[in-house]
């Protein structure tokens, strides 16, 4: 457990720095609906999701009739551990990772003087 708040100021940090130039915000329910977009967004990446990719897929999962009661989304949820495996962030995997021996390599023999 983390002793400071750190990440969350930082996951905040954006949306203060941009909250003079967002046009849309001209009422109070724009506000409210930014800031509910913005936690929302920045809930999917604290869960390792994409936000598109997780946006998508709930506009095609939630007018689905079957979607009737409030326990029903309860699978949609970001922290959620049956969502789709295309909604997460792809890992990148470095040069290195990929082919250590052959980084080694050139790196001993290759580059000698």
């Amino acid at each position: 457990m983390e002793i400071d708040n750190n990440r969350a100021e930082r996951s905040i940090k954006p949306f203060f720095i941009g909250r003079k130039i967002w046009l849309f915000a001209v009422s109070t329910s724009g506000a409210n609906s930014s800031a509910i977009i913005y936690s929302l967004e920045e809930t999917t990446k604290e869960n390792g999701l994409n936000p598109f990719l997780y946006l998508q897929f709930l506009f095609e999962e939630l007018p689905k009739p079957d979607m009737t009661a409030e326990r029903d989304i309860h699978h949609l949820m970001p922290w959620s551990k049956v969502l789709p495996k295309g909604c997460y962030i792809q890992k990148k995997v470095s040069f290195r990772q990929k082919n250590g021996k052959a980084f080694s390599f050139l790196r001993n023999s290759v580059f000698t003087i």
